[in-house]
């Protein structure tokens, strides 16, 4: 049986990452009945600019969270405003099509930059253990993993529950039309919507960095895992993203 124990446990604990991974799936299904397609590309993406910021910083790959979180948000806000926007209600082909032409940019603008090699984000956290008894231990990576899954999806239903711009994006995804008439700039709010989650992936995206290698070409198999959880959970739910991580 103790064979089993240290999987069993690798598994709860890596289940905080891949539910930091499907939430920003999830909140943009529930929010604009969108399936990005780029959501493990731009994931990608954020390991890549964590990378970056590293080696002209020399910092802890953690620290790099404060460039990379925000600037994952202005890339999300210019994602939705500038693009998905402008195809959103028409049909559903459209959203797809442009998502999926944007991960296959974004695989090739980093295979041009950084080359197919392996890269992970060095950190002493990864190879740090806690002896339980003889044949169980808890890596400390993984339970960083899961304290920060815990901590986002917390953050990030607060957010939506108790403030202004929580409760207009919450209002936007309930009924657009009464939304425009209470003065609401639905396609602003679906911008911001979009950066909050984008935000996510680039949290997602640092701890996928420190917790494995990564490839620019790794995207979509983040996208199948997030699918998994976002199915498992429920399309919309925090607390299921959680449960289903």
């Amino acid at each position: 049986m103790e064979s089993y124990a240290q999987p069993i446990l690798n598994g709860i604990l890596l289940g905080g990452l891949y539910a930091i991974i499907a939430i920003g799936m999830s909140t943009m299904f529930g929010i604009v009945r969108l399936v990005n397609l780029a959501h493990g590309d731009l994931m990608m993406l954020a390991s890549f600019l964590s990378l970056t910021v590293m080696a002209w910083f020399g910092v802890n790959p953690l620290w790099t969270l404060f460039l990379v979180v925000p600037a994952m948000y202005f890339v999300g806000f210019f994602i939705q405003g500038f693009l998905l926007n402008r195809v959103l209600g028409k049909a559903m082909e459209p959203p797809l099509l442009v998502a999926f032409g944007l991960s296959i940019i974004l695989q090739n603008l980093l295979l041009l930059i950084y080359t197919p090699d392996a890269r992970s984000l060095k950190t002493t956290l990864a190879v740090q253990t806690i002896p339980m008894t003889n044949y169980v231990s808890v890596p400390v990576m993984y339970l960083v993993d899961f304290a920060a899954g815990i901590a986002v999806i917390t953050v990030l239903y607060l957010f939506f529950q108790k403030t202004y711009m929580g409760r207009a994006i919450r209002a936007a995804s309930d009924d657009e039309i009464a939304a425009r008439l209470m003065g609401v700039n639905t396609k602003n709010i679906y911008a911001k919507a979009m950066g909050i989650a984008m935000m996510t992936a680039g949290f997602a995206g640092v701890l996928l960095g420190m917790t494995f290698t990564f490839y620019p070409h790794t995207g979509p198999q983040y996208l199948i895992i997030a699918f998994g959880v976002v199915v498992i959970g429920g399309l919309g739910s925090m607390k299921g993203t959680l449960a289903g991580g």
